[in-house]
């Protein structure tokens, strides 16, 4: 979609009076703290008042919120670290009761399988308040800033310029700002868990491990094809939501009325595509993930037979491929986000500046 010259006007006018410094220029520095913004008691002050947004997504969430990204990955580092150990502590109990050590044991490594899933279970509860926290109070800066400083002129009859505007502030800001909370913490998480279990099941039976792994590569070709299909639409949508904004507030007669019409049934076109693509990968990634747990118990099994590992080390790797298939997902999950989200910021930042959006054709349903 391509503003015409009254919205271009309209923002680029707001921006002039705002007299921004352009990105890379000089102005107000943010001063970092480690302070967690929470305690601060000021949120309704933000960021980004005289500056202009940063042209990358993750310069977005280090200029909101730095020292809480520190502390969020610190978090996640916790979190990681407590999701290996019950599988050592699973292992130990099932090797204890084939060898019927007792119920002394048995029940000290129960306490401590308890213990740590309690203590893991908190600092994620922690975790994931501060991460909402974050979101929430990104979105709320984001609403503010394009609201006071990016207001179309009050003379401007553009419809074009306030229905962008709109649906900047009403729609596009909600995942921006929803992202920010985990766009370094989540990785880290993710990754932490899966690197960090990962290592421990090569430590106890290498091979297996190697099945294991063999058993993920494949993802790492579909994933990234089948979502840069899904940015091309999400972009698309936008675009298009834009437009029946703009056609809203302008009104028009019978014709305007159809071409809303035309416009509310491409995005359920576009919806239906990400839809496929989507659930396909989900799909795809979940037989992946069934290959896996035939792959450990034949070969595990095997391995028992011959007497090369115990029952215990086998239920370690089914144990853990559930473990590194929930963060796998997640990850997954985080890159989607990631992309469609640096996407939708693109297109808010060219329009911030004056520059046109490029054109939606490529989204279009194959």
């Amino acid at each position: 979609m391509r503003e015409g010259p009254g919205a271009r006007q309209a923002l680029s006018g707001a921006t002039a009076a705002a007299a921004r410094p352009t990105p890379g220029g000089p102005g107000r520095k943010t001063r970092f703290t480690l302070w967690p913004t929470p305690w601060r008691g000021k949120q309704g002050e933000h960021l980004l008042n005289g500056l202009a947004l940063p042209r990358s997504l993750f310069g977005l969430a280090w200029r909101l919120s730095a020292g809480d990204q520190v502390w969020l990955c610190l978090l996640a580092i916790g979190v990681a670290v407590l999701d290996t150990a019950p599988l050592e502590v699973q292992r130990r109990m099932v090797n204890h009761a084939i060898k019927e050590s007792g119920l002394r044991s048995i029940t000290i490594l129960a306490l401590t399988y308890a213990g740590i899933v309690l203590a893991q279970g908190l600092l994620k509860l922690l975790s994931n308040i501060y991460r909402s926290w974050v979101s929430e109070h990104a979105v709320l800066t984001l609403r503010s800033y394009i609201n006071d400083e990016h207001r179309p002129a009050d003379d401007s009859p553009d419809a074009t310029a306030q229905g962008t505007q709109i649906s900047m502030i009403v729609a596009e800001s909600e995942p921006i700002g929803a992202f920010m909370g985990e766009s370094l913490s989540e990785p880290l998480l993710q990754g932490g868990i899966m690197v960090s279990v990962v290592g421990y099941l090569l430590y106890i039976e290498p091979v297996i491990a190697l099945v294991l792994l063999g058993v993920y590569l494949p993802q790492l070709v579909f994933v990234p094809l089948i979502q840069r299909a899904i940015n091309r639409r999400a972009q698309a949508r936008i675009a298009v939501l834009r437009e029946a904004s703009a056609g809203v507030i302008d009104g028009g007669d019978g014709a305007a009325s159809t071409e809303q019409d035309d416009r509310f049934a491409r995005v359920f076109t576009l919806n239906i595509g990400v839809y496929k693509l989507k659930y396909s990968m989900n799909f795809l990634m979940n037989l992946c993930h069934q290959f896996g747990i035939a792959a450990i118990l034949g070969v595990g099994g095997w391995f028992v037979v011959i007497g090369k590992t115990q029952v215990g080390t086998v239920v370690a790797f089914v144990s853990g491929l559930g473990t590194v298939k929930d963060p796998w997902d997640d990850l997954a999950t985080w890159f989607q986000t990631m992309m469609v989200t640096r996407a939708r910021y693109t297109l808010m930042t060219d329009t911030l500046e004056g520059r046109a959006p490029q054109p939606a054709t490529e989204g279009q349903p194959q």
